[in-house]
C-alpha cells in the first residue's frame, strides 16, 4: 500500500534522510523509532506530500506522491488521519466542534444532523460518548489525545499517522492509548503507522517495528525480532528508552 524507495531529504547542510527504503502493507500497525532527530517525522510528512524528497520517491496505492497534481494530493490527503503529538485541540471550540472540523471544512455533502451523528460515532469509538459540549481545558491529557483520534477518523481515513501519542501521559493512561490503537486497527481495518520512542507502545502495539538510525531504516521485523537482537546500536537504544 505504501513504497518508500531511496528517500533522500536534507535541510541546509544536515542530512536528515539518506537512503529510506520502507514497505508498508495495508491493515499493518508499524511503529517507527528512533533517536530523536533522527528523521521520524520527517519521513511520515513525506507520506502525505507535506514535505518533497530531494530524491526518491513515495508510493501510495501505486501512485508516486511527489508526481500528484494539487487536486490529486488533496484526495490522497483525505484518506490519512493524522494524530498530532499535543493533540492540536482548537481551545474556543467545544469536543463537538473540533472534531467535526475535518468534515466541515472539507466535505460539503453532509447535513448538520449528518455531521453530528458520525462525530459521536466516533466520540464512542474512542470511549467519549458524553465529552461533547466540553472544551479542551476541561479534558485530562489523555482525554485529549481520545478527542484528537476521534477527530483523525472523522473522514473514515485507510490510513493513520501517530505522532508520539503516548507522549505526556502516565503508565496507566499510555496503556489506554495503546489499547485504543490496537482496538481500531483490529476493529476498523485501518493502516496505522505510529511514531514513538516509548518501547512499551512499541510491545502493546506493533505489527511491525522499523527503526531508523543515521537516516536509513537501520531494522525491521517483529517486536520479538527487535528484543533479541544482539545489535549493539539497537541494544543500547532499547536500554536507554527503557530506563
Amino acid at each position: 500500500m505504501i513504497e518508500i524507495n531511496n528517500l533522500h531529504k536534507r535541510f541546509g547542510s544536515n542530512n536528515v534522510l539518506t537512503g529510506v527504503n520502507l514497505n508498508i502493507e495495508r491493515g499493518e500497525t508499524l511503529v517507527i523509532i528512533g533517536r530523536s532527530g533522527c528523521g521520524k517525522s520527517v519521513l511520515i510528512k513525506h507520506i502525505v506530500g507535506l514535505l518533497r524528497p530531494d530524491s526518491g520517491f513515495v508510493k501510495v496505492e501505486g501512485n508516486i506522491v511527489d508526481n500528484l497534481s494539487d487536486k490529486e494530493l488533496y484526495q490522497l490527503r483525505r484518506k490519512f488521519g493524522f494524530l498530532f503529538q499535543g493533540a492540536a485541540l482548537f481551545d474556543s471550540m467545544t469536543v463537538e466542534e473540533n472534531v467535526s472540523l475535518p468534515l466541515t471544512e472539507s466535505f460539503n455533502n453532509f447535513t448538520k444532523s449528518e455531521i453530528k451523528k458520525i462525530v459521536y460515532d466516533k466520540l464512542n469509538l474512542v470511549g467519549l460518548p458524553d465529552a461533547g459540549h466540553l472544551k479542551p481545558a476541561e479534558l485530562s491529557g489523555g482525554m485529549k489525545k481520545r478527542v484528537g483520534l476521534a477527530r483523525a477518523l472523522v473522514t473514515d481515513p485507510d490510513y493513520i499517522l501517530y505522532d508520539e501519542p503516548t507522549t505526556g501521559l502516565d503508565p496507566i493512561m499510555s496503556d489506554s492509548i495503546d489499547e485504543l490503537i490496537k482496538e481500531l486497527s483490529e476493529k476498523i481495518k485501518v493502516t496505522s503507522i505510529v511514531v514513538t520512542h516509548d518501547m512499551y507502545s512499541v510491545k502493546n502495539v506493533a505489527n511491525k517495528v522499523a527503526m531508523m538510525h543515521n537516516g536509513i531504516i537501520y531494522f525491521k521485523g517483529n517486536p520479538e525480532e527487535l528484543g533479541s537482537s544482539d545489535d549493539i546500536i539497537i541494544k543500547d537504544f532499547i536500554r536507554r528508552t527503557e530506563v
